[in-house]
């Protein structure tokens, strides 16, 4: 039987020594890393909102999008609108079509509230609806939420 010189050896460690300081890390970053089941079904259960389906009279729906952010894991569904109305229209409508659907003003650690910013329950997190605009004739309306409670507005 053939003996395993001491240069064979070495480079036997290296290779292992590589396997495990690469190798690991690059496939627990292929297999884990970005958005998953998780942001899907949360991302469903915000498209879901009905809050998401309305809009103040005048305005026509522009676009849908639904994204997620492979970084930090935090999922934005949104709907723009062409609309030439006021801003103060606008939140006052998301402001009522917000509370029929379950979400509350968002407050601040002082009490006052955030206007344009709402609060629920999604999937098991807190949700943020966001109400911005109009700019340049565009109304944005999104819900925004991650599984690590973070806060957005």
């Amino acid at each position: 039987m053939k003996r395993m010189g001491a240069g064979t050896r070495a480079a036997a460690v290296v290779a292992v020594a590589g396997l495990l300081l690469v190798g690991l890390p690059t496939v627990y970053f292929l297999t884990t890393y970005g958005c998953g089941g998780a942001e899907d079904r949360l991302a469903e259960a915000m498209a879901d909102e009905a809050v998401l389906g309305t809009a103040p009279e005048g305005a026509d729906r522009a676009s849908h999008d639904q994204e997620c952010d492979d970084d930090d894991l935090f999922v934005t569904v949104g709907t723009q609108y062409r609309y030439d109305g006021s801003p103060k229209t606008a939140l006052r409508h998301y402001r009522e079509a917000a509370r029929a659907d379950g979400w509350r003003p968002r407050a601040t650690a002082g009490g006052e509230t955030v206007p344009g910013c709402f609060t629920k329950a999604v999937d098991g997190t807190t949700a943020y609806l966001t109400v911005e605009g109009p700019e340049e004739g565009v109304l944005h309306v999104d819900i925004i939420a991650d599984h690590a409670e973070s806060e957005w507005c």
